[in-house]
């Protein structure tokens, strides 16, 4: 193997063994009657979200496969946690970083990109995304990382620490250890993929159930089997749902699927800050309220267990936009009607 290449698989696994495991915690929600909500909090990763886990394997994956060299331009479609992650390890390493992404995407996250030695690269929405970044990658004789096409394949869905594994090793002495149902909204589709394929390879009596925003086409290409299906629309809850079916959505290790408003997406985010004391993005919001809904569902059917889901990112990156009020109003519209109802469940 050459030098350099070993040396940054190295750099990276010293990085993985120098990092705690994220925390699963239990919400406490009053009107909840034998079943329990929990978030595994991927906000605490070194870069702040889930997608740190994703970068870590994508760049294993692209090293191992002799993509990068010491002199390679990384270049990444993303609408900013992939790419704040991307930027991470692409530092780490040495070697130059491009995010290609909205010119909508949160401020915070293009500085955490820049704060990380990476460059941006807009354009107007994100059906552009895919086609700009391998563009961009051949203009600049780099390599297009790609998380839309390899996010499933470069994660060890057996087990090696990935956040299934993690998820059923910390629920082993709760009340409820094997989870009735794992809640998770849908970017590239790799996490849904790894939980879903992991609940099967161990024989788990858990259902996998993936809530999508508006503006995605992952439910409707669910529902309707068809794979080609694409919009011409963005998400309005950063970091999920997509235009296009991405090769790493994988239906089959999926068990049902749920569309979730945006306006009850944000709703559940500010609920949940008044529950907990701390801020997520909206995205934690989707995963939430299709946790709430799976647990109505339960109640009503006199069901007992745990539904487990996953706090994405921190709230602090969506300051100007989720948690702006007048930016609320005018992007998302009212949410008064999922605020009531979540207020309900206090």
């Amino acid at each position: 193997m050459d030098r350099w290449v070993a040396e940054a698989v190295r750099k990276i696994e010293a990085d993985f063994q120098r990092s705690a495991d994220t925390h699963l915690f239990k919400l406490t929600i009053p009107q909840l009657k034998d079943v329990d909500i929990y978030l595994k909090d991927e906000s605490t990763h070194p870069t702040g979200s889930l997608k740190h886990r994703l970068a870590r394997s994508l760049f294993l994956y692209a090293l191992c496969n002799g993509k990068l060299c010491e002199s390679t331009t990384v270049v990444e479609a993303s609408s900013g946690s992939t790419a704040v992650s991307e930027a991470y390890f692409a530092q780490m390493l040495g070697i130059p970083f491009i995010a290609v992404m909205p010119r909508s995407t949160a401020k915070s996250k293009i500085a955490k990109i820049t704060f990380y030695g990476g460059q941006c690269h807009f354009v107007d929405s994100a059906p552009e995304m895919h086609d700009a970044a391998a563009r961009l990658a051949e203009d600049t004789g780099g390599h297009f990382m790609d998380q839309f096409m390899y996010a499933e394949r470069a994660t060890d869905w057996r087990g090696n620490n990935n956040i299934a594994e993690s998820i059923f090793f910390q629920m082993q002495q709760e009340p409820h250890a094997i989870p009735r149902a794992l809640v998770m909204s849908a970017g590239t589709g790799g996490t849904s993929a790894t939980l879903g394929r992991y609940i099967r390879y161990r024989g788990y009596d858990t259902r996998m159930i993936v809530v999508d925003p508006e503006n995605s086409v992952f439910y409707d290409s669910y529902v309707q089997k068809d794979p080609n299906l694409t919009s011409n629309c963005s998400s309005r809850i950063e970091g999920i749902g997509r235009p296009t079916v991405e090769k790493s959505f994988q239906p089959d290790v999926i068990d049902e699927m749920m569309k979730v408003p945006d306006a009850a997406s944000v709703a559940a985010v500010l609920w949940l800050e008044r529950l907990i004391g701390r801020k997520a993005g909206a995205s934690t919001g989707t995963n939430l309220w299709g946790a709430l809904r799976v647990a109505k569902e339960m109640m009503q059917k006199n069901q007992k267990g745990s539904i487990v889901s996953v706090m994405c990112d921190g709230g602090d990156r969506y300051l100007d936009t989720y948690f702006n009020p007048d930016w609320v109003r005018e992007t998302i519209g009212d949410t008064r009607k999922y605020t009531n109802e979540l207020d309900r469940w206090s």
